[in-house]
């Protein structure tokens, strides 16, 4: 595993104008930042996930800044509380964090983009990424490719999907993406994790090999 620094992050809450939706984000910015990683959570989650908080937490400690945001407004959180099918609805969440994605340079000059995504998420950054080429990497956790559907095969980011080995159906389903997709795409398999990665080390792991997707698609090597 490669060493971890200490770094100062700055930290500030900020609105991301999605067609009109206005959508909260946390962007935190390590100093001597080498690249960005914006997550992209699953249905029934939100920025304050802390699975992907603590995913956030280790990007930034080997010199990623993060962008946490929500996909979906209060009012639709509400509505998702209710009936539960706009989690489901990848066209909009990728939309949405296209218009993330857009913003990302006025917020973080010059720096490669990646994307972070968990469960449903997952298929919304894959499908933002087919229509962004921009992207340098995208790594999924626990995710749902197969959702993204027919884009699949318009994704041209490394991308890396990572599955618990005890979630057996998502992870056939991951296994059938990656049949449909031609960018260069990588399985990795966490011994003993479930869907959440909820054992001991098991997010550790998640974040330690998105750590190293990200670094080698970029090209950035930690510093002192």
């Amino acid at each position: 595993m490669r060493p971890v620094y200490a770094r100062s992050v700055t930290e500030r809450e900020i609105l991301i104008d999605a067609r009109g939706a206005a959508l909260a984000g946390d962007l935190s910015v390590p100093d001597g930042a080498r690249g960005v990683v914006t997550f992209a959570h699953g249905s029934g989650s939100s920025r304050h996930s802390p699975r992907n908080r603590a995913v956030a937490t280790a990007m930034q400690q080997r010199g990623f800044a993060t962008l946490l945001m929500d996909l979906l407004t209060e009012d639709e959180e509400r509505q998702e509380a209710r009936a539960g099918h706009q989690g489901f609805d990848i066209e909009l969440l990728a939309q949405r964090l296209a218009a993330a994605i857009d913003g990302l340079p006025s917020l973080a000059p010059g720096l490669p983009i990646g994307l972070f995504g968990a469960s449903t998420g997952a298929a919304a950054a894959l499908a933002a990424a087919a229509v962004r080429p921009a992207i340098g990497a995208v790594v999924s956790r626990g995710g749902r490719p197969d959702l993204a559907g027919d884009v699949l095969g318009d994704v041209s980011a490394p991308t890396l999907l990572i599955v618990g080995a005890r979630d057996d159906q998502v992870l056939e389903l991951n296994r059938q993406a990656m049949s449909r997709m031609r960018c260069q795409v990588s399985l990795e398999i966490v011994p003993g994790a479930a869907h959440l990665f909820e054992e001991p080390g098991a997010l550790e792991e998640v974040s330690r090999l998105a750590g190293d997707w990200f670094e080698l698609a970029v090209g950035f090597e930690p510093t002192t």
